[in-house]
């Protein structure tokens, strides 16, 4: 699928941006008092969603060549995103923003980016 991907940069491009508004959408969602998010299943969303938008941006940036300014840019704008989709949950009634989210985000940034990066090196 990366490959495809690398091939059709405008499918990942239009993935990156589906990705985002989905992470919006669901930062955007009021919970009933007390129910709360399950930490575990937090915590996954958060690694996942993160991990997703990261590869999708940083295929989108790189075209599928190696290039390393190109993937911390990618890394940057991915955790930019998630410090901004905090803010914009202490907007949201019910919901607050939390550092731990965002490390949570990084940390799923990073370790995509990283593992894309050595796919791409690997490749040549």
């Amino acid at each position: 699928m990366i490959s495809i991907l690398e091939k059709n940069r405008w499918l990942a491009i239009v993935l990156t941006i589906v990705c985002a508004f989905l992470i919006f959408y669901i930062s955007s969602i009021t919970f009933p008092t007390g129910s709360g998010k399950p930490s575990q299943v937090a915590t996954i969303y958060h690694f996942t969603a993160f991990s997703y938008l990261t590869l999708f941006l940083v295929i989108s940036l790189t075209k599928g060549k190696p290039s390393k300014s190109l993937i911390i840019i990618g890394i940057l704008l991915a955790i930019i995103y998630g410090i901004l989709d905090e803010i914009h949950q202490l907007f949201v009634p019910g919901r607050f923003a939390s550092n731990k989210d965002v490390l949570i985000d990084s940390f799923g940034i990073i370790l995509t980016a990283l593992a894309y990066s050595n796919w791409t090196n690997r490749k040549i």
